[in-house]
């Protein structure tokens, strides 16, 4: 018998079916992944299954219509970490986190069991949050509320586990860390998720929800991106060579319908026809979002220039002596665990809060801001339509249309209420608005969140094209790579600079960690660490992340060996063909031949060289 059993879900609101017919096994034990385009219904689905919205079709858990569940059982079967959270009372972190154990203790607030405190702790620690169990969830940033609810759902201990967008507002560090704790969870997963190496990391099998259509892939996202194709490509050869058998019998029945001789091939013919049972080709869904930012007026050389900067509440110090200088036409990744102050400085860069030291704008900047919440501020009342038309200005009001179509919002989708959107919908309307104004500094503040991956690219590509400068605060290894060409590090009330790109600063800095963890671990219990010099870690105590990256990079330094093996190949056949034309008297008095015989050697001589170096990077 399945875990969870869904089974022709459908789910409406008003004329609009945003799930249609959905049904899907998940088996104990089993980690699935459900991809699809933003608008496909992916939280929906998730949401139905948790009773959160109506719908028609059956869902069960180990046999038992979830509808009819109590609400206790139903939270000890079924955990779900949302996409947003919404935070209105005062609660400390570990009061929220003591909330997953509701269903078990039988109140809020009442004594709790020795199970339960320790269901707790270990929640707590699993999501880095011992050290602020005392703090108001109200003065949390993004990433800490997102750990916080990690750990309520953790603490929960249920037997499926529905995470949608789990890495959302994550730093990098706490996303493996989820990585990790994940890792130790026995019960089966059900995630929605658009942060690729996170999604390969963790999950085992990808179901895809595109164009009202269901298909399961029993593989991993990137493996299932390859099926696809493979798929795709292997139904449409199948459809060509079944349309050409249709066309050459059409033909045959024509050319001989009317001949005595050929009465029975015709016939024959004709009942072929009747029996061919069309091939179905999957649906492909093909619109993408045409993304490009407007020209922008020149700026400043220096479009933003720190001295001395530092921000504090109270006695806690967020940083300080903050220097920094972003050059106009740079890309720079604002990074570090949450809290250490990477929303509060583009705070201060827009003046919206005060702060110490020297803050300069350059001159004839002109500022667009993306919020960490902007997509969550928008009116619910208003259409798309409305949603743009109440912010666009003078000409831009006329090709509103033209602007929704370009971010897949064209048609009847432009009256579609903004309460019903998703929250990668919501993500490129906040988008469309940031594009209304021509700016020549753009801040994006998580840009990526809730973004589906064919929309990320889009994005990604757009900034990168950006003819001015852009700071980004993200914690997307994929969406920052190739894209940014300096690193802003912050941690510990101080902001490090790092030149190159965010995997040069994440393998830096995880070899630091590295070296601090076997420091620690040779500390003796009760002892402080001293300072030991740091050693190697060995092979076997690698982490699963550690070796992944390593054979990523070791198949990339190969890739690069067999490249260059076969120019050195080329250029070598081209020698020996030139040494046989110098044979002949005539030929080797050609200038033209004696010119490419030294640049052909030259070529040979220096990938040679470049041979020796990627070899021994490939171990070889």
């Amino acid at each position: 018998m399945p875990m969870l059993e869904v089974s022709r879900l459908s789910v409406q609101f008003g004329q609009k079916k945003i799930v249609d017919g959905l049904s899907f096994t998940v088996e104990e034990g089993q980690w699935l992944m459900i991809v699809g385009p933003n608008g496909a219904g992916k939280s929906t689905a998730l949401n139905a299954v948790t009773q959160g919205v109506p719908y028609t079709g059956r869902v069960l858990f180990a046999g038992q219509d979830v509808a009819k569940m109590k609400p206790a059982l139903r939270a000890q079967a079924i955990g779900v970490l949302a996409q947003n959270h919404f935070v209105g009372y005062g609660f400390t972190v570990e009061e929220v986190v003591r909330l997953g154990r509701f269903a078990y203790a039988g109140g809020l607030f009442g004594r709790s069991q020795t199970e339960d405190r320790e269901k707790v702790e270990q929640a707590l620690t699993l999501a880095g949050l011992q050290d602020k169990r005392r703090q108001s969830v109200l003065t949390l940033s993004g990433g800490e509320l997102q750990r916080t609810f990690l750990a309520q759902v953790l603490a929960q201990d249920p037997k499926l586990l529905l995470l949608d967008e789990p890495t959302n507002h994550l730093d990098l560090h706490s996303v493996e860390a989820l990585e990790r704790a994940l890792a130790a969870y026995p019960g089966a997963l059900l995630l929605v998720s658009h942060d690729r190496a996170f999604i390969n990391n963790v999950t085992t099998r990808t179901l895809e929800i595109t164009c009202g259509h269901v298909e399961d892939y029993k593989v991993r996202y990137d493996e299932y991106v390859v099926l696809r194709k493979e798929r795709r490509e292997q139904q449409m050869r199948a459809y060509e060579n079944q349309q050409k058998e249709i066309a050459d019998t059409r033909a045959f029945i024509e050319r001989f319908r009317y001949q005595a001789t050929k009465a029975v091939q015709v016939q024959q013919r004709i009942r072929q026809l009747e029996k061919i049972v069309p091939i179905e080709i999957d649906e492909v869904d093909n619109r993408r979002m045409h993304l490009k930012f407007p020209p922008c007026l020149r700026s400043g050389d220096y479009p933003v220039i720190c001295q001395g900067v530092e921000k504090a509440y109270g006695d806690h110090v967020v940083f300080s002596d903050v220097d920094l200088t972003i050059k106009r036409g740079e890309k720079v990744a604002f990074v570090g665990r949450n809290g250490e102050g990477k929303s509060t400085l583009v705070k201060c860069i827009m003046n919206e809060i005060p702060y110490g030291g020297t803050l300069k704008i350059g001159h004839n900047v002109q500022i667009g801001y993306f919020a960490q919440n902007q997509a969550q501020l928008l009116d619910e009342r208003l259409t798309v339509f409305e949603t743009i038309d109440e912010v666009a200005r003078g000409e831009m009001r006329l090709k509103i249309n033209d602007l929704l179509g370009a971010f897949m919002f064209g048609g009847e989708a432009s009256e579609k209420p903004v309460s019903v959107l998703s929250g990668g919908e919501r993500s490129r309307l906040a988008m469309i608005r940031l594009l209304l104004e021509p700016v020549n500094l753009l801040i994006l503040d998580e840009p990526t969140n809730h973004l589906d991956m064919p929309s990320k690219d889009v994005l990604k590509e757009a900034v990168r094209a950006f003819d001015g400068t852009a700071i980004i605060v993200s914690h997307d290894r994929e969406f920052l790579d190739g894209l940014v060409t300096k690193v802003y590090e912050f941690g510990g009330g101080h902001v490090r600079e790092h030149l190159g790109g965010i995997y040069d600063w994440l393998h830096s800095r995880r070899a630091a960690t590295i070296h601090e963890a076997v420091g620690l671990a040779q500390t003796p219990s009760g002892g402080s660490a001293s300072p030991a010099a740091p050693q190697e870690p060995k092979a076997g105590k690698q982490s699963y992340l550690e070796h992944k990256e390593e054979q990523k990079k070791l198949r990339k330094a190969r890739k690069a060996v067999e490249e260059c093996e076969r120019k050195i190949a080329c250029l070598e056949a081209r020698v020996k063909e030139l040494d046989q034309l110098f044979l002949d008297p005539a030929k080797a008095s050609d200038m033209g031949l004696v010119t490419e015989y030294a640049d052909t050697r030259r070529q040979l001589d220096e990938l040679q060289d470049e041979w020796l170096v990627l070899a021994e990077a490939a171990g070889e």
